[in-house]
């Protein structure tokens, strides 16, 4: 098993640990805002076993994926909602 997996979150390259999940990585970075809600509000993790919907990004091109429930893999390509 490799030491670190390689993913980028909002195109800066992140080394997480193997079994980190994307909400993991996003913080790593230091990012707080994870999304914004309907009326710009910040959005960010809350409850941390994908339940309460508000650490949803866009995975590897695909939209609203919750990140609290999905484990980095090789070369994942993380966007946040940072507008």
């Amino acid at each position: 098993m490799p030491e670190t997996v390689s993913v980028k979150v909002n195109g800066v390259p992140v080394a997480v640990s193997p079994g980190a999940t994307v909400a993991a990585a996003i913080v790593t970075l230091g990012e707080a805002v994870f999304r914004r809600s309907v009326r710009g509000e910040p959005r960010g993790p809350l409850c941390g076993m994908g339940i309460c919907f508000e650490c949803r990004v866009t995975v590897n091109g695909v939209a609203h994926v919750r990140s609290c429930e999905i484990l980095c893999g090789p070369g994942m390509e993380i966007e946040t909602d940072r507008c």
